[in-house]
C-alpha cells in the first residue's frame, strides 16, 4: 500500500512538470520585461532587482546574465562584470553582442588574448564587420604576434583593397617582426601599382632607408626630385640622409628648400623649425642662423600668421628688445588682422613704453576685428583714465561691459567696474559711481582697490559709514602697511566719531607714508584736535598746508580751510 502511494505521488509530480516548467518560463518572460521596461524609464535599481530575480527563476536564460553584467561594469565591479558576461556567452555562444561586449570587458582588463579570441569568434558570424579586424591587428601588434595581426591585414585588403594605409601597415609589421624583405616587398608591391604616384615611391623608398638599404634609397629619393624638386616627402627623406652624414653645408640646403616649401605643411615646418632651434641650442644658442629662416618664412606671400607667432615666442624666449619683436607682430597682423593675440603683445609693449597713444590706436583697431575680445575696452579705456580722457575712458568701458558673459575673466570684469566707478566719481556721478562699485564687488569681492574708494567716497558723504567701516577694514587686513587704505580706515572711524580708534590708525598711517600727502596730513590734524591735542593738530594742519603749496594741483579752496583752520586753531566741518 504505500509503494502504491509513492507510485501514484511520483505519476501526478510527472504529469505536472510540463506545467511547471511552462509556468516558470511565463514569470521569467513576465519579470524580465518588466526589468526592461524599467530600465528604459531610467529606474536603474528596479530594473537591477528584477533581473536578480531573473536568473533566480532560470539560470539557464542568458539575457539576464548579460544585462546585469552591464550593470555591475557601471558599479566598477568588472570581476563580476567579467563573469556575467562569459556566463551569457556560454548560454548563448552564438549571440555577437554577446561576444562584442565580452571582448571589450576583457580589453578593458588588459587581457588581449582572450579579447582577440572573443573578436575572432565575432568575426567569424559577422564577416561584414570590418572594424573588428582593425581590432584585432591592433591587439596582436599589443602583444607583438606580428603575424596573427599581418593575416588580419591581409583580411582587411580582401575587403577593401590595397591601399596605401594597409599596405604601410603591413610593411610596419614585418620591420617590427625582423622580416626586411617582406618590408621592402610590401611597398614596392604598391609603388609598382602606382608608378606615376610619387608618393607611393617616396613611401617606398622610406622603406628601403628605414630597412638597410639607404644607397637604393637615396638613388630614388634623387630620381624624384629630379622629376619634382619641391616633393615634401623626397625632401624630408634628403634631409635625414644629410642629417646622418653630418653634411652641414647639404643639411641648411635643404632645411631652407623644405622651410620655403609650399607644398609642406605648417606642421612640418613648426617641426623642423624646432629641430633647428635645438640644433641651435645645443651648438651655444646662436640665433642668428634661426632668425635668417623665421624671416624667410614670415616674408613669403600666403605665409601663416602661426610662423610669424611662432618667431616672436622664440625671440621673447631669446630675450631680443621689444623693438626687434615688433615688426614680427605686425607682419602677423599683415597676414590676419584678426590675430587678438599677435594685437595683444603689441598692446603689452606700448604699455610698457607708456605709448598710451599707441595703445589707443591699437584697441581701437582691435575692435573693429575682435569685437568680442574684452581685454582691448579694459586697456583702451586705462589709457584714456590716465590720459585723464574722462568721457572717453567712460566710453571704451561701457562698451566693454556689453561683452561681459559667464566666461569671462573676472578679475578684468572687476577692474572694468572698478575704474568705472572712479571716472563716475570723478564727473560728480555719485550713484552710479557706487552702482558701478557694487558690479564689481559682485564679480570679485575682493578687489582691495575698490572696497578702499567705494569705503572713502562714502565716507566723504557721510552715507552708511558702518558699510564703509566693514569694507575699509578688509583693505587694512589685507594689506596693513598701506597707508593709503589705513588713512581711509582712520577716517571713516573719525566720521564715526571713534576718535582714540582713528589716532591709532593714523599714527600707523604717518609711519607707513614716506611721502605723506597734504590730505592724510590734514586728516591727521583733524583727529588729533578731536582727541584734545590741539597744538599738534596745528603742527599737521601747517604742514598739510606746505605741502599743498607745493603742489600746483592742490585746489585753492584746500588751502584756504586749512589757512583758516590754523588761524582759527580749530577744526571747521566743511
Amino acid at each position: 500500500m504505500k509503494g502504491l502511494r509513492y507510485i501514484l505521488l511520483l505519476t501526478a509530480v510527472l504529469a505536472c512538470a510540463p506545467c511547471l516548467s511552462q509556468n516558470k518560463a511565463q514569470r521569467y518572460d513576465a519579470m524580465f520585461l518588466d526589468a526592461i521596461c524599467q530600465r528604459e524609464k531610467g529606474n536603474s535599481d528596479a530594473a537591477f532587482d528584477l533581473l536578480s530575480h531573473c536568473v533566480e527563476i532560470d539560470s539557464t536564460r542568458s539575457e539576464a546574465w548579460f544585462y546585469l553584467s552591464q550593470y555591475y561594469g557601471a558599479l566598477k565591479d568588472k570581476e563580476r562584470a567579467l563573469r556575467y558576461a562569459e556566463r551569457a556567452v556560454r548560454l548563448d555562444p552564438d549571440n555577437t553582442v554577446y561576444l562584442e561586449s565580452l571582448a571589450e570587458a576583457y580589453i578593458a582588463q588588459r587581457n588581449y588574448k582572450e579579447g582577440a579570441q572573443m573578436l575572432e569568434r565575432l568575426y567569424d558570424k559577422r564577416r561584414d564587420r570590418d572594424d573588428v579586424l582593425g581590432m584585432l591587428v591592433q591587439l596582436y601588434e599589443q602583444q607583438e604576434d606580428y603575424d596573427k595581426a599581418i593575416d588580419a591585414l591581409t583580411r582587411l585588403e580582401v575587403i577593401e583593397g590595397k591601399s596605401e594605409r594597409l599596405s604601410y601597415a603591413k610593411s610596419q609589421l614585418y620591420t617590427q617582426k625582423g622580416n626586411k624583405k617582406a618590408a621592402i616587398s610590401e611597398m614596392k608591391m604598391l609603388a609598382d601599382q602606382y608608378p606615376n604616384d610619387f608618393s607611393y615611391r617616396c613611401m617606398y623608398a622610406n622603406t628601403l632607408y628605414q630597412n638597410g638599404q639607404k644607397k637604393k634609397a637615396v638613388e630614388l629619393y634623387e630620381e624624384i626630385l629630379k622629376a619634382e624638386p619641391d616633393n615634401r616627402l623626397a625632401q624630408l627623406g634628403m634631409l635625414t640622409y644629410y642629417h646622418e652624414l653630418n653634411d652641414t653645408l647639404r643639411q641648411q640646403t635643404m632645411t631652407e628648400q623644405i622651410l620655403l616649401n609650399k607644398k609642406m605643411t605648417l606642421q612640418d615646418r613648426v617641426a623642423l623649425m624646432r629641430q633647428v632651434i635645438s640644433d641651435s641650442e645645443q651648438q651655444g644658442g646662436d640665433s642668428t642662423r634661426v632668425l635668417q629662416l623665421f624671416h624667410k618664412m614670415i616674408a613669403q606671400p600666403g605665409t601663416e600668421t602661426e610662423m610669424a607667432l611662432f618667431c616672436a615666442t622664440y625671440m621673447n624666449l631669446k630675450k631680443m628688445p621689444h623693438d626687434s619683436i615688433r615688426p614680427v607682430l605686425e607682419r602677423a597682423l599683415e597676414i590676419a588682422p584678426d590675430n587678438a593675440s599677435a594685437r595683444l603683445q603689441l598692446v603689452s609693449y606700448a604699455w610698457q613704453d607708456e605709448d598710451k597713444d599707441r595703445v589707443i590706436a591699437l584697441c581701437q583697431e582691435a575692435r573693429q576685428y575682435n569685437p568680442d575680445e574684452m581685454a582691448f575696452y579694459y586697456y583702451q579705456g586705462i589709457a584714456y583714465y590716465q590720459k585723464k580722457q574722462l568721457d572717453d575712458a567712460l566710453n571704451a568701458f561701457q562698451n566693454g561691459i556689453s561683452v561681459i558673459n559667464e566666461q569671462s575673466d573676472a578679475d578684468i570684469v572687476s577692474d572694468f567696474y572698478a575704474v568705472m566707478g572712479d571716472i563716475l566719481h570723478q564727473k560728480g556721478r555719485e550713484q552710479e559711481a557706487f552702482a558701478a562699485y557694487d558690479s564689481c564687488l559682485q564679480w570679485k569681492d575682493d578687489n582691495i582697490g575698490c572696497l578702499n574708494n567705494y569705503a572713502y567716497y562714502l565716507s566723504e558723504l557721510g552715507q552708511q559709514l558702518d558699510k564703509a567701516e566693514q569694507m575699509s577694514y578688509r583693505t587694512i587686513k589685507a594689506e596693513p602697511k598701506n597707508a593709503t587704505y589705513l588713512d581711509t580706515y582712520a577716517w571713516i572711524l573719525f566720521m564715526q566719531k571713534r576718535y582714540n580708534e582713528a589716532r591709532i590708525y593714523i599714527d600707523q598711517t604717518l609711519q607707513c607714508d614716506s611721502d605723506t600727502s597734504a590730505v592724510l596730513l590734514e586728516h591727521a590734524g583733524d583727529i588729533y584736535y578731536h582727541v584734545g591735542e590741539k597744538e599738534k593738530a596745528v603742527t599737521l594742519w601747517q604742514q598739510a598746508l606746505d605741502r599743498a603749496s607745493e603742489t600746483p594741483e592742490a585746489e585753492d579752496d584746500r588751502r584756504q580751510v586749512l589757512t583758516r583752520k590754523i588761524k582759527l586753531k580749530k577744526y571747521l566741518k566743511e
